[in-house]
């Protein structure tokens, strides 16, 4: 097996080799034409997290919003795969010695930006926490959004040090939390709630998708199974006092279509209603 080649990834790898206090510090700059930066979290891995940002970001740019995405899952990326942009890589734009700006790519009518694209699949990203925040910063803060509407973060599982970085250093307007029915997701998710309300980070909450709420076969779309319970997301919505902004069907290709790189949003299909509901009502929340 060949020895990985981590400079391929040198333009979003932070300088290791300089102590923190001399790389130049980041600021929001690159977000200020960004209205709504939004944090798309959960407590644990998969929930569907990933499809909901997408899915979510690909329903707001089909009613007329200006819409991108950061994948900030470092270790597990999945936009480039859901959108089918693997193998893609964004254009960097050189300000200076020490700045540059990558182009984000552009399909769906959204910007795509993942440290995805910059490392082959397989390769596994060894980087300590505040390696990895440094680098998912200046990805973010680095990258030619332009004037956007919303700007959706997708968030790793947990509440580690990316999720403290990017609460502290990242100008959110909020998150959207994601669970299934199941009671140990509903439990992990509650941690993640109190992540966004603990008195050091204190950032809003929007509501909570509750996804795979039930199974519904493509070609019986009246039929609802409730195979991984019911009424968690809907039963913790109601104890912190948050909208339950959607519940999400697990329907019968949803997976195919994923792996296609086929946003199921931008697809005459069931699940789509659901994913354009949920942009609707996002929007509504927001107008209040």
């Amino acid at each position: 097996m060949n020895p990985v080649d981590y400079k391929a990834m040198k333009p979003v790898q932070p300088k290791a080799n300089k102590h923190k206090e001399d790389i130049p510090p980041l600021g929001n700059e690159g977000l200020k034409d960004v209205k709504h930066v939004i944090a798309i979290a959960s407590g644990k891995g998969g929930v569907g997290k990933s499809t909901v940002a997408v899915n979510l970001a690909v329903a707001l740019s089909l009613q007329g919003y200006r819409v991108g995405l950061a994948d900030a899952d470092i270790y597990g990326p999945s936009v480039p795969t859901l959108t089918g942009t693997t193998g893609e890589q964004p254009t960097v734009d050189v300000i200076d010695a020490n700045m540059q700006v990558f182009n984000p790519i552009n399909k769906y009518g959204v910007k795509w930006i993942s440290i995805g694209y910059f490392a082959s699949p397989e390769q596994a990203l060894i980087w300590r926490g505040p390696m990895a925040s440094n680098a998912l910063k200046q990805l973010i803060l680095q990258t030619n959004w332009g004037p956007l509407d919303f700007l959706l973060i997708d968030l790793p599982p947990g509440t580690g040090d990316i999720h403290i970085s990017l609460m502290h250093d990242i100008k959110l307007s909020g998150g959207i939390v994601v669970t299934t029915p199941q009671q140990v997701a509903v439990a992990d998710v509650e941690k993640c709630l109190n992540m966004f309300f603990h008195k050091d980070l204190n950032k809003r909450v929007y509501g909570l998708v509750e996804n795979m709420a039930w199974f519904t076969p493509e070609e019986l779309p009246e039929n609802k199974y409730y195979i991984f319970g019911k009424g968690g997301g809907e039963a913790l919505a109601k104890k912190y006092h948050l909208p339950l902004l959607a519940r999400i069907p697990l329907v019968q290709g949803i997976c195919d279509r994923s792996d296609s790189g086929i946003p199921v949003a931008n697809e005459d299909h069931p699940a789509a209603v659901a994913f354009r509901e949920l942009a609707q009502t996002l929007i509504s929340l927001l107008e209040q």
